[in-house]
């Protein structure tokens, strides 16, 4: 009987936080922790919190295009993962490989298009591994509808000391002079392929901290964040959820801000002085109300004129 009134809260509050969600951030990052935490609290062993996890994985992606989202990044194994004890590893490692190949192979994956990409450091996994990940990366090359991302052997400060290297061996070769170094320098010697800016991170396991992922694409963004008590395994769309709500209602606390200073800008010196400003102003005017969207509706009628 609990088991009943529980699904029907739970469908309902689901329900709910649905009506409540007006869009959805076009890139989320997931730290997947808990799964060796889950595995103790039971009683098993740590390969079968892995397992147990391994199937949130596959329901998450799903959600995720259920709500509109087009790219979705796993924190699957960090570089300091390579430090657990070589028990736990070698069933992980056979778990990552079975899974990157069922993935691959997976009819919803083809129907839906779903490109599979593994960023990370490649080399330091087992054969095994990088044999999936080749099968995976493969099958799915020609696929743009909705990209995942599986972080394997990821670490974000490693990511970043790499490209300043690599940077740093290019001005030193004279291929590169320092004055051309940019934004997109950088992002071209990141790891693997094109990701674009994180909109939300989540992170399951009670833990508030990020742990060094993607630090290019979520921080420079300002990417919302998640953090939330469930065990990865026991992460459910009701979360998921709530975190997109969390997405939203940054979202619009970030719009309003900029429209604000924006408008005091322009209201101090003038829209021809600051097109930027007035630019802003007439982006994000509809996250204002009362006399502030009445003041931003003039000066972005009043700079319309001016052009």
């Amino acid at each position: 009987m609990r088991a009943w009134v529980r699904e029907r809260w739970q469908s309902a509050y689901e329900q709910l936080l649905k009506r409540e969600i007006s869009g959805s951030p076009a890139h989320v990052a997931v730290i997947q922790d808990g799964n060796r935490r889950y595995a103790r609290q039971r009683g098993d062993d740590a390969p079968d919190g892995h397992k147990a996890g391994a199937k949130t994985s596959e329901e998450i992606l799903e959600w995720c295009r259920d709500i509109g989202v087009e790219e979705l990044t796993l924190y699957t194994f960090s570089t300091e993962n390579f430090e657990r004890p070589q028990e736990e590893l070698d069933p992980l490692f056979d778990l990552m490989a079975e899974k990157l190949r069922d993935f691959a192979d997976h009819e919803q994956i083809h129907e839906n298009e779903v490109a599979i990409r593994v960023i990370g450091d490649a080399g330091m996994l087992p054969e095994r591994v990088r044999s999936a990940v080749r099968h995976a990366e493969e099958r799915t090359r020609g696929y743009d509808e909705f990209v995942l991302n599986i972080a394997l052997a990821y670490g974000g400060r490693n990511e970043l000391l790499t490209a300043a290297q690599q940077i740093a061996r290019a001005v030193d070769d004279g291929e590169l002079e320092p004055e051309e170094v940019t934004v997109e320098t950088v992002e071209d010697r990141l790891y693997g392929q094109p990701v674009r800016d994180v909109d939300l991170i989540i992170r399951t396991g009670g833990a508030e901290r990020t742990s060094n992922f993607l630090p290019w694409h979520a921080n420079g963004n300002e990417a919302a964040v998640f953090f939330c008590a469930p065990y990865w395994p026991e992460f459910s769309k009701v979360d998921f959820l709530r975190a997109i709500r969390t997405y939203e209602n940054r979202e619009q606390s970030w719009r309003r801000t900029r429209a604000r200073r924006a408008l005091a800008l322009v209201k101090a010196f003038g829209t021809t002085e600051l097109a930027e400003a007035t630019t802003v102003v007439r982006k994000f005017r509809d996250s204002l109300s009362g006399s502030e969207h009445d003041e931003a509706s003039r000066v972005a009628e009043e700079s319309a004129t001016a052009d």
